[in-house]
């Protein structure tokens, strides 16, 4: 067939030619990539894509995902852009033995109400050590890909894993409508190493061009692992970057979807496997908790052969109807846990023993090693947790030391090598004061830290403050790094986060900083800008309060909706006896320490002030009700108490809180409903005595199912 020139064509005939080439490209790809049997010349090829690429130039509106040009990709110039995931992807919980198995399959029987007898059917998975992505189709067509980033958003890297080409770009029918799925981008050992060795050759030469005068930008990175290999090819800015990277993608999970495509786990991987996803060939389905150990261990034992980094094996319940009902707690699944191998174990010489100070005041020991090479990671540092733990341990620099990555992420200290250890050796003293500020540093009661009692005036406290403020699951401002916030910090521009957000004011005193060109604080400045407005929830975690986590955080930002409201709330608290300390002590998940901690907090007027400047610079987004607008418990505060008979109390909490509840422990004035089972005690007595109105069971789930 003749081929009509691209000036001559109409958009009609372009984008059934865009179609065309889009199928034909991917289709030599495949045979390419995938199967090592081209049928093309080279030459052949490239005139495809630069036919493709000449009919987009003139027809832009006709770009299609699926495109050639997509595959590859152009250069980014400003970074990623943020992605929500439909779903959030969640972290997962741990465990490390048997017992701790048993004791994960014991809560889903509490939770769901099951006999011991009844089994459960999981899907054993390896645990491979890279990059989790999410995927987006609609229409079985590839729209977007995304990094896990905070698991509510990440980074928009589609260009990037548009070069993998073992991802599908069409799903095979039938499929839902819209749906997300979750996999790993990682790069196989061998891959690895090939690609690390020329990086070290590079870089090698670079040096050498670098020791002859030439200027030259940043260094090469030489990544420690496959996973950082993974991790760094995927996030590069230029997607022509990534498609010289040998990274390959395995699907295993799903998020967000119109409709659920099958009713066991299993079954969808056998759903991913038609719709072209390659699924790990080792996952299998397990018709009981009882296999899991042998499983856990034959992974283990195979564990050194296999081509990729595996770091344990995810154990998924395999009915999705039961994880539909189990949900999740924090921010892991309840449904689901990844079983690690224990880790593996080096031995090194301890150098020196560092002090750090927290953000809150905390004295933390750091061991400064002989760098050690341990499960592919080069270590120079391990935790020594507290004094106590140095004393119990006996740990002295200069000692020749066991160590290992818990988990296979944090280096520990296991203990000593006493036969070398030096004849000269002394005990660790723990330092009486802060190496920071020299103020004292003192143990309260039975906290095994020790704590600088400097608060505010002590500088380490401060900068780690920030460092957390800006951190990525708190606020998340980028190029806010702990380098930048120490050189902001010492010229006196930063002192409180309020200042942060009044650094476009100093933009002259910026630019006379070494390596700060006009480029470079202006994305700082757009980055800051951007974090104006920020969920509730974040900005209560980046406060830094103690024992106030991601979770905590969340709890607090739900139950109190404004940051007006919860700065109300934790001032009122400080009474004694006050109805806002009981309604304090009642939200689920804030014990006494937590509640405490708060209060403290909001009785020093120095942090009261530095919120409220901080709040005059940035807009807390208020919490929205959750669950659907027309659910008779949107906003409202219930309480739980007796047995009950058709559901667990445990599933009953948390099928309120999805319809908008907050569920708090204990009756008060402010409390709406108090579901009542059999049994049921002091709490159905004082519901009765505030006028307060109650549900049985039958009733609670009328409601709950209208």
């Amino acid at each position: 067939m003749k081929t009509i020139p691209v000036e001559a064509l109409n958009e009609l005939d372009a984008a059934i030619e865009l179609a065309a080439l889009a199928r034909e490209i991917a289709r030599h790809d495949k045979l390419y990539h995938g199967k090592d049997q081209p049928e093309i010349s080279d030459a052949d090829y490239d005139a495809l894509v630069a036919r493709n690429r000449a009919i987009e130039a003139r027809f832009p509106q006709l770009i299609r995902a699926d495109s050639p040009s997509r595959r590859v990709g152009a250069a980014v110039a400003e970074g990623f852009a943020k992605s929500r995931h439909g779903e959030p992807m969640l972290s997962l919980d741990n465990v490390f033995s048997p017992e701790e198995f048993s004791d994960f399959c014991k809560r889903i029987r509490r939770f769901l109400g099951l006999s011991e007898d009844e089994a459960l059917a999981f899907v054993g998975e390896p645990k491979i050590d890279g990059l989790s992505i999410n995927l987006l189709y609609e229409n079985g067509l590839f729209i977007k890909g995304a990094t896990r980033g905070d698991g509510a958003e990440g980074e928009d890297v589609t260009a990037n894993l548009l070069t993998i080409p073992s991802l599908p770009r069409n799903l095979a029918p039938p499929f839902p409508e819209r749906i997300e799925i979750r996999g790993e981008v990682f790069m196989e050992k061998a891959d690895f190493l090939g690609f690390r060795a020329a990086q070290e050759k590079a870089a090698e030469a670079r040096e050498a061009r670098r020791a002859a005068g030439e200027k030259l930008g940043d260094s090469i990175v030489i990544p420690a692992n496959p996973r950082n290999a993974a991790a760094g090819s995927v996030r590069q800015l230029d997607a022509r970057i990534t498609a010289t990277r040998p990274l390959k993608l395995l699907a295993y999970a799903m998020g967000a979807a119109s409709e659920t495509p099958a009713e066991t786990h299993h079954a969808f991987l056998d759903e991913l496997r038609r719709w072209g996803f390659a699924v790990n060939p080792l996952s299998r389905r397990l018709d009981s908790e009882d296999v899991a150990e042998a499983f856990q261990a034959e992974m283990g034992a195979g564990r050194a052969g296999l081509a990729y980094d595996i770091d344990g094996v995810v154990y998924k319940l395999d009915r999705i109807d039961w994880q539909r009902r189990l949900g999740f707690v924090g921010r892991a699944p309840r449904w689901a846990v990844a079983w690690k191998f224990p880790a593996e174990q080096a031995v090194t010489k301890l150098l020196d023993i560092e002090i750090q100070v927290g953000r809150t005041g905390a004295l933390t020991p750091r061991a400064v090693m002989e760098p050690v090479n341990v499960g592919g990671v080069v270590v120079r540092h391990a935790t020594l947790h507290n004094e106590e733990e140095i004393a119990r341990k006996d740990v002295r620099i200069g000692d020749t030391v066991t160590l290992q990555r818990a988990g296979d992420v944090i280096p520990q200290i296991l203990g000593v090598v006493l036969e070398k250890r030096p004849a000269e050796s002394q005990p660790y003293a723990f330092p009486q004061a802060c190496p920071a500020c020299g103020s004292h540093a003192i143990r309260d009661g039975e906290d095994v830290v020790r704590r600088c009692t400097g608060g505010l005036t002590c500088p380490a406290q401060t900068t780690e403050r920030l460092r957390h403020f800006v951190s990525r699951r708190a606020m998340d401002i980028e190029g806010l790094g702990e380098e930048n916030i120490q050189t902001l910090f010492d010229a006196g521009l930063v002192k409180s986060p309020a200042d942060i957000f009044r650094l476009h004011q100093k933009r002259e005193i910026l630019a006379g900083f070494e390596g700060w060109g006009e480029r470079k604080i202006g994305k700082l400045l757009e980055a800051i800008e951007a974090r104006r407005i920020v969920a509730l929830e974040r900005f209560i975690f980046a406060l830094g309060i103690r024992r106030i986590g991601e979770q905590n955080a969340k709890l607090l930002a739900r139950h109190y909706h404004s940051l007006e409201a919860w700065r109300a709330g934790m001032i009122a608290a400080h009474i004694i006896g006050s109805e806002a300390r009981e309604e304090l002590g009642s939200i689920q998940g804030i014990g006494p320490a937590i509640a405490e901690e708060l209060i403290e907090f909001f009785a020093e007027p120095r942090n009261l002030a530095a919120l409220d400047d901080l709040a005059a610079e940035v807009a807390p987004l208020p919490v929205e009700e959750a669950g659907a607008a027309d659910s008779p418990f949107a906003g409202k505060t219930m309480v739980f108490t007796g047995t009950l008979e058709q559901m667990t109390r445990d599933e009953a909490e948390a099928l309120a809180e999805r319809l908008g509840a907050k569920v708090t422990k204990s009756v008060s004035k402010k409390t709406d409903f108090v579901v009542v089972g059999a049994d049921a005690g002091s709490k159905a007595t004082k519901a009765a005595e505030l006028g307060v109105k109650t549900l049985s069971e039958a009733e609670w789930i009328e409601l709950a199912r209208s």
